[in-house]
C-alpha cells in the first residue's frame, strides 16, 4: 500500500507507561495502515493495548508515556509534533469521538456553543456563522429540531442523542480520520443501531476514515471494514471482516468469538414448584415521580403486572427510560409505589414504611453495573464482601468464613480478600460483587445490568458463573439488560418494558422465538451479530422493521 492511500500509518508504534511499580510495556511495536473511507476495528479485551493504541494517533497520551515509533497523519508524524501543532492537528486532520459523552460534553455550556467553538478555535469565523454551521452538523446527525435544539445543554439530550452531538463535533470540521473509542457501549441496541448507520453514513458521505475501538462482536461485523486484533499489546491477526468471522486463524481470535453471546433462542425451563407462593407479585404497578414547582409528575411505570416465582430468573429488558431500573429500585423499596400492588417477600410495598421493611433487605442482594463505584474504595474486597453481614450483626470469625465461602464460589482465590478494589480487574470485581450480593443468602437477588461494561470473554464467564450460583444456592432473581442474548442466556421469563408498559411477557423462547408486538420486533433485529453476512442481512431488516414504526 501507498503512503497516499492511507489516511494513517503506524509504524513500530511502542508504548510504556512509567509507574511507581515499575514500568508498563503496552503496546510493542506495532504496525498498522487505515485507509481513506475504511472503517478499522481494533478488538480485543481490556488491557490490551487498543485504547492506548488510539490515544496514540491524537497524541492523547500521559506525560507518563514514553512513545517510539512514528503515526503518519496526512504526512506529519504525531509523535513528533509539538503541543502547538498538535492542537491545530486535533479536529481538521482526526477527531475522537469518547466512550461516555457526558465526559466529552461541558455541563454548563449549550451544545451549540461547545461545537461553534470547535470551529472557531480552528478558523476565523464570527459568532453567527459559527452557530449556523452547528446547526447544519446538528441536523445532519439527526438531532430534531435543530434551530431549537442547538441552545440546550447536555443533560436536555437523552444518551442516544449526546452521543449524536459528540459524533457532530467530530465531524464539523471535517476531519480526515475519526478515531471512535467504545462509541456504542452504553447504549440500548436501538439507539445503537442508529448510531452505527450514522457512523456508516459518515464513511460513506464524506470518505472519512475510521479507527473503532470496541469490545462488541456484533458492531465489528455490522460496521468494520477490515479488523485487527490485539491481545497483551501485540496485534496477533488482521483481516478482512468477512475473512475473520468466517476462518479465525489466532487462537485468541477464536476465543473471542466463541464467547459472543449469541441469540439462539434457547428454552431455560423453570423446574421449580409453578403453584408456589411468588417472591414478586406486581398488579397494575404505578411509580409516579411528583413535579417540581406545580408541574406535572412523571409517570415512570403505568400499569404493569408480572410475578417472579421461587428459583427464577426473569430477564426485565427495555430501553433507557422504560421504566426497568425503577422497577429493580423499587422491589426494594428505594423508589416509592405510587398505584397499584407490588408484594415482594410478602410484604406489599404500597405505602409500606421504610423501618417495616429493612428487616426483609436481608433477604435481597444486589448487583450493579458498575462493581467499582458500589465499592467502598478504602476497604479490602473482603471488608467489601462482609459489609452486610457486619450490618446485621454478625461477628468476625463468621463473616470471615463466609466472606472465605462465597469467594471460592465466584472462583475467586482467596488473596483477594486482602486487596482493594482497585487492584482487581473489572470480571474480578463482578465476581466479588456477586459474593457481596450472595452473602446475607437472600431469596430475591436484583441484577441491574451487570455486565454491559465488560469485555466479551469477561462477560462469558460472569454470565456462567450467575447460572452456576442461581442453580446452585436457588434464588429468584431478577436480571435487568437492555442485551437480548444475555437474557436468552440466563432467563426463565422475560418482560419486555417499553415507556413504562409492559409490551409483551412470556417464556424467554417464546417472546424471543416468535416476538408478537412490533416493539419487541424492533428490538430483536436491533441487535447485531457477529456474522457480517448475516449481519447485512439484519440490518436491512431493521431498516425495514425502523421504517414501518
Amino acid at each position: 500500500m501507498t503512503q497516499e492511500q492511507s489516511a494513517i500509518r503506524i509504524q513500530g508504534l511502542d508504548v510504556t507507561f512509567a509507574t511507581d511499580g515499575g514500568d508498563v510495556h503496552a503496546v510493542h511495536g506495532i504496525d498498522l495502515d487505515v485507509r481513506s473511507g475504511e472503517v478499522l476495528a481494533v478488538v480485543g479485551e481490556s488491557g490490551s493495548g487498543k485504547t492506548v493504541t488510539a490515544r496514540a494517533i491524537l497524541g492523547l497520551l500521559p506525560e507518563t508515556a514514553r512513545v517510539d515509533g512514528a503515526v503518519v497523519l496526512s504526512g506529519q508524524d504525531v509523535v513528533a509534533l509539538s503541543p502547538d501543532r498538535l492542537r491545530a492537528v486535533r479536529g481538521t486532520e482526526a477527531a475522537m469521538i469518547f466512550q461516555e459523552p457526558m465526559t466529552a460534553l461541558n455541563p454548563v455550556f449549550t451544545v451549540g456553543w461547545q461545537i461553534a467553538e470547535g470551529i472557531r478555535a480552528h478558523e476565523r469565523i464570527g459568532r453567527k456563522e459559527a452557530r449556523e454551521r452547528a446547526v447544519e452538523i446538528l441536523r445532519k446527525v439527526g438531532i430534531p429540531d435543530p434551530e431549537r435544539r442547538v441552545d440546550d445543554y447536555p443533560h436536555q439530550f437523552s444518551g442516544g442523542q449526546k452521543q449524536r452531538i459528540v459524533i457532530a463535533q467530530a465531524l464539523v470540521l471535517g476531519p480526515k480520520v475519526i478515531i471512535a473509542d467504545e462509541p456504542t457501549t452504553a447504549l440500548d441496541v436501538t439507539v445503537q443501531a442508529e448510531i452505527l448507520d450514522l457512523l456508516r453514513r459518515a464513511r460513506d458521505e464524506f470518505g472519512t476514515a475510521i479507527v473503532l475501538i470496541t469490545h462488541n462482536m456484533g458492531v465489528v461485523a455490522d460496521l468494520a471494514d477490515r479488523v485487527a486484533v490485539m491481545y497483551r499489546g501485540d496485534i496477533v491477526e488482521t483481516a478482512r471482516a468477512v475473512d475473520l468471522f468466517a476462518r479465525p486463524q489466532h487462537a485468541y481470535t477464536q476465543r473471542l468469538l466463541a464467547a459472543v453471546p449469541r441469540l439462539a433462542i434457547a428454552d431455560r425451563p423453570y423446574t421449580g414448584d409453578v403453584d408456589a407462593e411468588p417472591v414478586v407479585r406486581a398488579e397494575g404497578l404505578e411509580i409516579e415521580y411528583p413535579g417540581r414547582f406545580g408541574a406535572r409528575g412523571f409517570r415512570a411505570v403505568d400499569g404493569v403486572s408480572f410475578d417472579i416465582r421461587p428459583g427464577e430468573v426473569l430477564g426485565l429488558v427495555g430501553e433507557s427510560g422504560s421504566g426497568k431500573t425503577t422497577i429493580g429500585r423499587a422491589m426494594a423499596a428505594l423508589a416509592p409505589v405510587t398505584g397499584g400492588s407490588l408484594r415482594v417477600l410478602g410484604a406489599e410495598l404500597n405505602g409500606i414504611r421504610e423501618r417495616d421493611f429493612r428487616a426483609r433487605r436481608r433477604e435481597i442482594g444486589f448487583v450493579f453495573q458498575d462493581p467499582a463505584s458500589s465499592f467502598n474504595p478504602l476497604l479490602t474486597i473482603g471488608a467489601c464482601v462482609a459489609e452486610p453481614l457486619r450490618v446485621h450483626g454478625v461477628g468476625q470469625s463468621e463473616a470471615d468464613d463466609r466472606v472465605a465461602e462465597l469467594l471460592e464460589a465466584v472462583h475467586l482465590p482467596p488473596e483477594v480478600a486482602r486487596r482493594f478494589p482497585h487492584e482487581l480487574s473489572g470480571g474480578q470485581r463482578q465476581r466479588a460483587s456477586l459474593a457481596r450480593a450472595l452473602v446475607l443468602e437472600p431469596k430475591l437477588v436484583i441484577a441491574d445490568e451487570p455486565t454491559s461494561a465488560l469485555d466479551v470473554s469477561v462477560q462469558a464467564r460472569v454470565l456462567e458463573l450467575f447460572t452456576e450460583l442461581q442453580e446452585r444456592f436457588g434464588f429468584a432473581a431478577l436480571f435487568i439488560t437492555h442485551d437480548l442474548a444475555v437474557v436468552d442466556l440466563l432467563a426463565h421469563r422475560v418482560v419486555v418494558l417499553h415507556r413504562g408498559r409492559i409490551a409483551e411477557q412470556g417464556r424467554t423462547a417464546d417472546v424471543l422465538g416468535a416476538p408478537q408486538d412490533p416493539y419487541t420486533r424492533r428490538l430483536i433485529a436491533s441487535l447485531p451479530v457477529p456474522d457480517p453476512v448475516l449481519q447485512a442481512q439484519r440490518r436491512a431488516e431493521w431498516e425495514r422493521v425502523a421504517a414501518a414504526g
